[in-house]
């Protein structure tokens, strides 16, 4: 019985998650994403979703901020290692809106950009993640 729970208690935590993600745009659940934290999850799911949610607010400068103030930069680096392309896609986007002056040193690290530029060269194998990366390094990196 304990273990049928737990499996209840997982799909109800992705569904939430993935429901928040997927409407992370609207200004009204900018409030509820705030208080949900799936980036540190096990679950691939809850992470592909928290990061989902992620890339999908953080437009908003309010939003960016938000994120980066609670620690999320090194979480949404750690998803570009995913075996999960969308949590990939979703960070590479991330980072895009989140990187800027302010923060730039903490994303625009050597080892960062190497993966980065490892996912630019990749069109053979995803052109989402080709044209991602390459759209961060035009904006962020060629102006170094």
């Amino acid at each position: 019985m304990l273990d049928r729970d737990l499996r209840i208690e997982r799909k109800t935590k992705e569904r939430i998650a993935a429901n928040l993600a997927n409407f992370a745009y609207d200004p009204y659940n900018y409030n509820f994403l705030r208080q949900v934290n799936c980036m540190t999850e096990s679950n691939e799911k809850l992470v592909e979703f928290g990061v989902g949610g992620i890339c999908n607010s953080c437009v908003d400068p309010e939003n960016a901020a938000a994120i980066t103030s609670c620690g999320g930069i090194p979480l949404i680096i750690q998803c570009l290692s995913s075996p999960v392309r969308n949590t990939v896609n979703y960070a590479l986007g991330a980072l895009y809106y989140i990187c800027n002056e302010s923060n730039k040193e903490e994303i625009v690290k050597p080892e960062v950009v190497d993966v980065i530029k490892m996912y630019a060269a990749a069109e053979s194998v995803s052109v989402s993640f080709s044209n991602l990366a390459n759209a961060f390094l035009d904006k962020h990196v060629s102006q170094i």
